[in-house]
């Protein structure tokens, strides 16, 4: 065999060897990728369980304020039956990723629309309370006027909590060249929770006690 031919056989062999180490280190980073991608979207599903858990401690203290506020016989029942309606809207409308719904824009905006319904619903039946004193003057207004405040503080809390959770996912998954794995492998931009103006306020949740 002339010295040519085996040079050339000799650049094919280490241009296979160097085809093979660039195939395993392609595979390499997208196996890293991959499961860096599951952790990070983890850490997205359990983050939108703790914002879903604290939405439903307050929808849970809702039946409470309006059982207390109907054993006020001269209470309006059109505040008490908004609120009960705008309640049950609220925990209809959830998303359930562990069942594998994903966190899609559309998903997200009819959760925040339903949940700031309720929010304005609760809002305007604590100010009608304000017209009636004896009403205020009940020992369990005061009991769950604590309980929402901490609610309304966790919620703050964890949609918060939330933004920064998906954060590092999408900068992972958005960053050449992972981003073209991605959509490979199914990974999509999640949605961050940007209330408007009205839903970003809590609801005021004041009592005057004084006649």
């Amino acid at each position: 065999m002339s010295a040519r031919k085996f040079g050339g056989l000799g650049c094919l062999g280490l241009g296979i060897v160097g085809l093979i180490i660039l195939g395993v280190a392609a595979f390499m980073y997208g196996v890293r990728f991959n499961n860096q991608a599951i952790v990070l979207d983890e850490a997205v599903a359990k983050q939108w369980g703790n914002v879903q858990s604290s939405y439903q401690r307050r929808s849970d203290l809702i039946p409470n304020l309006v059982n207390t506020a109907k054993g006020y016989a001269q209470f309006e029942s059109k505040t008490l039956q908004d609120v009960i309606n705008a309640r049950a809207s609220a925990t209809q409308t959830t998303i359930n990723v562990d069942a594998g719904e994903d966190l899609t824009p559309e998903k997200i905006e009819q959760f925040q629309a339903a949940q700031g319904e309720l929010g304005g619903a609760l809002s305007r039946l604590l100010a009608t309370v304000e017209a009636y004193p004896d009403l205020k003057a009940i020992s369990q207004f005061d009991e769950i006027q604590a309980e929402l405040e901490r609610t309304e503080n966790r919620i703050n809390v964890e949609r918060n909590r939330y933004n920064e959770t998906i954060q590092p996912y999408n900068n992972h998954i958005r960053q050449f060249p992972g981003n073209i794995l991605a959509g490979f492998l199914g990974f999509d931009d999640k949605p961050y929770y940007a209330a408007d103006a009205d839903a970003q306020d809590a609801p005021e949740v004041e009592f005057n006690f004084e006649d």
